[in-house]
């Protein structure tokens, strides 16, 4: 991966979106110094990639949110976001990396600065904040049932967000990568953070994961990143993404045979790419972090989950117990 050297930074956040003019806004008010917690001493900048939205944000929107942000316009890019990802890399100051392939994904006030506790503390950690759809379900049904934006504004005010960010839990589901719960193996991370001389190792996200939406792209990336020698894996606990409904093609394609057909050619191209099918890796994760009240409910299901898998006999992270 090529470098560009400037003032290097803790962390820079790149964060990739695509037409997301309502969603983008809560988003970066997420990353703010205001809404975050216990990062007053982070040096950190959010990069945001606009992925050739027909509309573009703009310069002066990304702004408003502080001088540690900055955007990029990309013209006619590529349909999958794995350019980007990589682009704002290419262009990131922070020795730490948090790739953010959603931009309709608003964050929980502690993941900024716990993220950079695990960095502290561990040699070469990859950070993991598992995903959750608003809503009362995956948003992929939840729309067949009338689920829409309106309704997700709504709930959202209803809880009066951004006064405390962990109020989202109250109002949301895990995503289809994080169905198993807190205590067994996720698929993937919508905030992934890592060392940038590791993600330039991994040689960052593969570009040739190049279907509209980027397939498995993320999925691949992670699980690369969670595997490589020597990583810890570090598990946020009592935080989260929180997946807005914007029409993406991964989680709001509402038509069943359209979805079906979509994952099928997701997982003949990972195949095909990878020479199996894709399975969630199963390192044991170190947890960090600390529970709000709304997060309760979640952990008592991931409880009952986990003691029903070992009940069946099965191990709770298969191949690292």
């Amino acid at each position: 991966m090529r470098r560009l050297l400037r003032k290097r930074l803790d962390l820079t956040i790149v964060v990739v979106a695509y037409d997301m003019a309502r969603e983008l806004p809560r988003t970066l008010c997420s990353l703010t110094r205001d809404y975050q917690r216990h990062c007053a001493g982070i040096d950190y900048e959010v990069l945001v990639v606009d992925n050739g939205s027909p509309e573009p944000f703009g310069h002066e929107r990304v702004a408003a949110y502080g001088n540690n942000f900055r955007y990029f316009y990309l013209d006619n890019p590529p349909s999958s976001p794995a350019y980007a990802l990589n682009y704002g890399a290419e262009r990131a100051r922070g020795r730490v990396l948090c790739l953010m392939v959603d931009g309709a994904r608003l964050v929980t006030p502690g993941v900024l600065g716990l993220a950079a506790a695990a960095f502290r503390a561990y040699r070469d950690p990859t950070v993991a904040v598992l995903g959750w759809h608003l809503g009362e379900d995956l948003q992929y049904r939840s729309i067949t049932a009338g689920y829409n934006q309106a309704r997700e504004d709504a709930l959202l005010a209803a809880i009066h967000w951004p006064e405390d960010g962990y109020r989202l839990f109250e109002i949301a589901v895990l995503a289809g990568s994080c169905l198993d719960g807190w205590f067994r193996p996720i698929g993937e991370s919508n905030a992934v953070f890592i060392r940038r001389d590791a993600y330039d190792r991994l040689g960052g996200f593969d570009e040739r994961f190049d279907l509209p939406g980027g397939g498995f792209v993320n999925l691949d990336f992670f699980r690369r990143a969670v595997l490589r020698k020597g990583s810890e894996l570090i598990v946020l606990l009592g935080e989260g993404t929180f997946h807005q409904l914007h029409g993406g093609i991964a989680t709001n394609t509402g038509d069943e045979r359209e979805r079906q057909d979509l994952q099928h050619r997701w997982e003949a191209q990972y195949k095909a790419l990878r020479g199996g099918a894709f399975d969630a890796p199963g390192k044991r994760p170190v947890y960090l972090g600390g529970i709000s009240p709304a997060v309760l409910p979640s952990l008592a299901s991931s409880v009952q989950l986990a003691m029903e898998a070992l009940a069946r006999g099965d191990s709770l992270f298969a191949g690292s117990e």
